[in-house]
């Protein structure tokens, strides 16, 4: 079993910063690749970006360039640093890991872009 824990949503205004983590409570090497998804009001749940275990990423066209997708495998925690935030941003985030077949997902975290 793998548990995944997001935390860093918020308040942000357009224009603005957050953070995301989502911690695992084990190794996530075993985990390739790890990915976030969000879910806004009246929508699917949709990719944002992933990471594999070696560092490579993929982007949603519509956070590329704005979105950087991260983790650290010793700390067993992946990151989104979400910059030039809109309101279109507004979702609840959620994590998502495949760990030796099985499939994991964190509570999920709610971003709200408004000023």
């Amino acid at each position: 079993q793998v548990q995944l824990v997001e935390s860093g949503g918020g308040l942000a205004q357009p224009g603005g910063s957050l953070r995301l983590s989502c911690a695992a409570s084990r190794s996530i090497v075993y985990c390739p690749p790890m990915r976030w998804y969000r879910q806004g009001p009246g929508n699917q749940r949709d990719l944002v970006a992933s990471i594999s275990t070696g560092g490579a990423t993929f982007y949603a066209d519509s956070v590329k360039g704005r979105f950087t997708i991260s983790r650290d495998n010793a700390k067993n925690t992946m990151y989104l640093q979400m910059n030039s935030l809109i309101s279109e941003d507004t979702a609840v985030y959620y994590c998502n890991a495949v760990c030796i077949s099985k499939n994991y997902w964190g509570q999920g975290t709610q971003v709200t872009v408004s000023s």
